[in-house]
Formats: structure tokens, C-alpha cells, sequence
């Protein structure tokens, strides 16, 4: 049987069909007060361009960094705004990222570094898509290792995964069912009108399979209405930036605070192709900069807002893959290979830089120009997996993969 989704976009509900059923998300909704019990919560952050990691996670105590960045490298950390943020005497946080200090220490935040996909390329839509299907060289698999990792259940909410954008992202198609929200206010059928004829049309039909999905299409639609009645306001003093990871994470959090039973979230942010001028004329300023601030900020709100709720929640972030080490002619950096990862939550081993580094000098670039991959994503994503969902079929949801599957990232 086809899946069902849910897809809304523009203040309508829109239609996609699989043959001649429509890909509706569906499962019945028992209540809409029904209580449910608080789950953990797997929360992944797409950074879609390829960020620098080199810029975001400095490695100040490599010389070879500054000598192959001489005009976009960080400064070592100089007691002012314009220099790294030490961590643990080899590694500092960009300036813009001070937000996140305080995570680190108080343990709750981790860094992964030279982590990334083993597949050697540099196409921004190839990478992406490998990264989200879990399955890297593989371009056959149709769905992603966020869906495979829900644990399949009989009758789960309609709010069991969602994904904060338009269209339902490659991470999260495939047989379990999964949500595209928007934006949570606009989630709705066009008008009343709208919503009885559609109504109407799917209650009355003979079809069994589509008498059904319209029911449960109607119950997702009453749930999301009902989180939209609740008042929200951001807790323990939390402030979100306006952006577009910020507007989302906050929408994140009113669906754990409802309590409607989540399990995974995704959002993505866009930007990070820094080719031209990736920082301005002091290194806390510019491109990067800017969406380094906006992008802490946000995990910080968020990790506020939740308050103890974090103990429930991990968040992760990635990218496609990492940048040159070396900067361009245009104050940039290129397509690269490694890259850096964050995992935020109450059960992260934090306060630590994780993975094996390689090194800059030339001899130990990939291919003479990039940082290498000592740590594949999916040995992070699989420890997330297996201790923060429960789901210990690795080889069903990364098939292929036979490296190690733990990090000791998180508490076991």
C-alpha cells in the first residue's frame, strides 16, 4: 500500500497522489487530549551550501591553517570579539557562535570533527542526497535513513515526524509516515467551504482506502489546529532570531511542549556556498558570520526554551560536505571533503571535540587540498539512532555500512 502524507503549502491543501490514491499522511488521531507519554526526540538540522567547517570550528593551533588562509582564517584566541573562542587548547568556536559557549560548558554540547561522507564528491545535489538517504555512491535508494529509523508502529500520531518546510525533504520519505509543515499558523484547508466539500467527498466515497485516509487527514488537520489555540510563549527567558532556523526551531517547540507524541523533526538552512568573500573586513563579520550568529543563536533559544525538556531531546546538525583548506582568489573557499558536526541535548557527552584529526599539511589533505574523513556521518547518525530512538536495526536503516557505529557521543 502507498504511503500517506500530508502536504500544505500557501494556506491550501494540496494534493499529491501515488496512481490513483492521493499520498495523504494518515493514521487515526485517537483524541485530541488524549495524554501522551513524553518520548525522545531526534531533531536534525540540515546546513545546506556546504558549510566551512575550518571557519566554524577553528583549528588555531594548526599553523598550517593560518598559512593556507592568510586573509579568511580566525584568529587565535585573543581575549576580543575578533578572535576564536578556545574550547580545549587546539580547537575554538567562530566569535559568531558565542551563543554556544555556554552549552559547552555545561557539557551539553558536542562537536564531531572531520566527519563527512565517503563518497568523493563535490556536487552540492549528489552529496545532499546521499547524506539524506544514508546510503553514500547510491543514487537507487528512494528513501531516507530518517524515515527507515522510525520504529514502525501500529498506530502512531500524526505528529510522530515532521519536517518544518514546504515539501516533505529526502530524509524523511518512505513508508512511515511523516509531516511537511510550513509554517504551523497557515497549516489548514483553504476556507470552511474547502473543508466541507473535502470533507464530505472523502467521508461519503465507497473506496474503503480513501473513506479512511480523509478521516485521518481531517484528524491531523484538528490536532495541528489545536496547537495553534494553545498559547506559546518561549520559556526560561529564550529569545529565537528571526530567521529562517530560528522561526523553525520555535515551531519545533510548540509541538513538544503540546505533547502530541514527536519523535523526529527536521529543518534545513540554506547560504553556506561561501565561494566570494566569506568574512568581511574583520573575521566576526560578513557572510559567514552572519549565519553563524543566526544559526547559534537559534540552538541556543532552543536549548533554553526546552529547559529540562532537553533531557528527552538531541538535536544534530550537518552538511553535505566541508571546503577547501585553502582559500580562493576571491576570499572564499570551494567544494571540499570533511566537515564538522554539532550534537546538542541533555544526554550528549558534551564539552568534548570528538573524531580523529587528520591534519593540514599538505601531505595530509585529501587530495592535496581538503580536510580528510576519519569519521563517517553514519557512525554518528547510527549512535543517535540505536540510543536516542531505540532502533537497533542499523543494517536496515544504513544498509552497506560497516563501520563503527558509536562515537561515545551520548550517554549509554
Amino acid at each position: 500500500m502507498p504511503s500517506r502524507r500530508i502536504f500544505l503549502r500557501n494556506s491550501a491543501l494540496a494534493m499529491v497522489g501515488v496512481g490513483a490514491v492521493p499520498t495523504w499522511l494518515g493514521r487515526a488521531v485517537y483524541a485530541q487530549n488524549a495524554p501522551s507519554a513524553r518520548k525522545k526526540i531526534l531533531i536534525t538540522i540540515f546546513q545546506r551550501g556546504a558549510v566551512d567547517g575550518l571557519n566554524v570550528v577553528v583549528p588555531h593551533a594548526e599553523a598550517a591553517y593560518y598559512n593556507l588562509r592568510p586573509t579568511i582564517a580566525i584568529p587565535r584566541p585573543n581575549g576580543a570579539e575578533t578572535g576564536a573562542i578556545d574550547l580545549d587548547g587546539h580547537f575554538g568556536l567562530n566569535p559568531a557562535l558565542k551563543a554556544l559557549k555556554p552549552l559547552w560548558d555545561k557539557k551539553q554540547l558536542a562537536i564531531i570533527e572531520a566527519v563527512g561522507s565517503p563518497d568523493p564528491t563535490r556536487s552540492h545535489f549528489d552529496a545532499q542526497d546521499y547524506m539524506e538517504s544514508g546510503t553514500p555512491g547510491l543514487k537507487a535508494t528512494y528513501d531516507g535513513w530518517l524515515n527507515r529509523a522510525l520504529v514502525r508502529e501500529a498506530a502512531p500520531t500524526p505528529l510522530r515526524a515532521v519536517s518544518m518546510s514546504s515539501d516533505l525533504p529526502r530524509t524523511l520519505r518512505g513508508p512511515n509516515e511523516a509531516l511537511a509543515i510550513n509554517n504551523l499558523n497557515d497549516f489548514q484547508v483553504k476556507d470552511a467551504q474547502a473543508a466541507t466539500t473535502f470533507e464530505g467527498m472523502y467521508g461519503t466515497t465507497t473506496d474503503t482506502v480513501l473513506n479512511g485516509t480523509g478521516k485521518e487527514t481531517f484528524e491531523a488537520i484538528r490536532m495541528v489546529r489545536g496547537i495553534q489555540k494553545l498559547p506559546y510563549t518561549p520559556q526560561n527567558g529564550a529569545h529565537y532570531p528571526n530567521g529562517r532556523l530560528g522561526q523553525s526551531l520555535q515551531q519545533i517547540a510548540r509541538i513538544i511542549r503540546a505533547d502530541v507524541g514527536l519523535e523526529v523533526a527536521f529543518t534545513d538552512v540554506g547560504g553556506w556556498d561561501t565561494h566570494v568573500n566569506e568574512v568581511g573586513a574583520q573575521p566576526h563579520l560578513g557572510q559567514l558570520a552572519n549565519l553563524l550568529r543566526d544559526f547559534g543563536d537559534a540552538l541556543a533559544a532552543f536549548s533554553q526554551d526546552m529547559g529540562d525538556r532537553m533531557a528527552d531531546i538531541t538535536v544534530v546538525t550537518m552538511s553535505e560536505f566541508g571546503r577547501t583548506a585553502k582559500e580562493n582568489g576571491d576570499r572564499g573557499t570551494d567544494h571540499g571533503h570533511a566537515n564538522v558536526m554539532f550534537a546538542l541535548g541533555g544526554e550528549i557527552r558534551g564539552g568534548k571535540v570528538y573524531g580523529d584529526w587528520p591534519g593540514m599539511r599538505p601531505e595530509q589533505l585529501y587530495e592535496g587540498r581538503d580536510l580528510s574523513v576519519t569519521t563517517d556521518f553514519r557512525t554518528v547518525l547510527s549512535e543517535l539512532v540505536t540510543k536516542q530512538m531505540g532502533n537497533r536495526d542499523l543494517a536496515h536503516i544504513f544498509p552497506g555500512f560497516q563501520g563503527p557505529t558509536s562515537r561515545g557521543i551520548l550517554v549509554a
